[in-house]
């Protein structure tokens, strides 16, 4: 019976309206080609998983964050976490507007944030690694967007990897985007990322994500757990209440007030990645140099080039490769 509510509708339309809206870039994924491509099979991050009724088409919406705030050299500046946070917050009601429009033209559909985890997965640890229920840079790619990069960020071609990412689900028979065919990436050449990189998170395209956590999310659950069992530990009436006082405390409150430092953190691979048009022309000037850089990373830098060079690929490419694409 839905069927004879259902507006015509196509790929564009939905475009336009997400533009519309306040999204910078958008593409739509093809659901059950994302069902057939997990990009962990052993934690599928299907849109199925989500829905069985309204994930043939995952739309992705992308909206650039300023540039403004990347040429602050510090990795751990509030705003940067601020503007960050805004810019998220706008996309999301984006998305929600975008929601209800489609509902409207009767196709009912679903927002997936990047920041929403499965809490039935959580094991007890707070600094344990928690995925998304869908991966947003995997499935970017599938909507046309751009690539991954060696530390697997989506790049895409307008912003580099300078973007935040939701996504809508819904059936709307409306074309699919295809995915790009050529890496984006400079890989080891470049390695701008791993240079950076406050946490030395950044692998032979992979990341060790528990070391990157701490810094994309430095007021996050781990770092709130952690200070409250210093206070609940410490020795004395005095050290509890010196530790309740404390500027950690006060970053925490702000960081559940508004998010910002908890699911908006460090970003420095964003920043000084040399793709998109905006680095030329905003960027370059300012993040040119690279203060992170040691001869250690360059070091290992050169050896994963040379591995290519000698044409052995690393274990995160080969896994990867759908979604980092033709490299020449």
């Amino acid at each position: 019976m839905v069927g004879i509510f259902k507006a015509k509708l196509t790929a564009p339309d939905i475009k336009a309206k997400a533009k519309a809206l306040g999204a910078d870039l958008v593409g739509i994924a093809d659901g059950a080609a994302m069902d057939a491509n997990p990009p962990d099979p052993a934690n599928p991050q299907r849109p199925s998983d989500i829905t069985d009724l309204d994930g043939k088409r995952v739309i992705v919406l992308a909206r650039r964050l300023s540039d403004g705030v990347a040429r602050i050299k510090a990795w751990g500046d509030r705003h940067k976490y601020y503007n960050d946070e805004i810019a998220l917050t706008m996309l999301e009601e984006t998305s929600l507007e975008l929601v209800y429009w489609l509902e409207d033209q009767g196709y009912p559909a679903i927002i997936i944030p990047p920041t929403h985890t499965d809490p039935w997965n959580y094991e007890g640890d707070p600094k344990q690694h928690m995925t998304p229920l869908l991966s947003m840079p995997h499935a970017a790619v599938e909507a046309g967007l751009g690539t991954l990069g060696l530390n697997l960020q989506i790049i895409t071609p307008e912003y580099g990897p300078r973007v935040v990412l939701t996504a809508v689900l819904c059936s709307a028979e409306v074309e699919c985007d295809s995915p790009r065919t050529d890496a984006l990436c400079l890989g080891p050449s470049c390695g701008r990322c791993l240079k950076t990189c406050p946490a030395d998170a950044v692998k032979h395209w992979d990341r060790d994500w528990p070391a990157c956590d701490e810094y994309r999310s430095p007021y996050g659950f781990a770092k709130l757990s952690g200070h409250i069992e210093k206070i609940i530990e410490a020795g004395t009436p005095e050290e509890r209440r010196d530790l309740l006082r404390s500027e950690t405390t006060f970053n925490l409150w702000q960081s559940i007030l508004r998010g910002s430092g908890a699911i908006t953190g460090c970003r420095r691979c964003a920043d000084v990645c040399p793709v998109g048009e905006d680095y030329e022309l905003m960027l370059k000037a300012a993040l040119e140099d690279i203060p992170e850089n040691t001869p250690d990373k360059e070091t290992r830098l050169s050896e994963m080039l040379g591995a290519e060079q000698a044409g052995q690929r690393a274990p995160g490419e080969v896994q990867q490769i759908r979604w980092i694409g033709r490299r020449t």
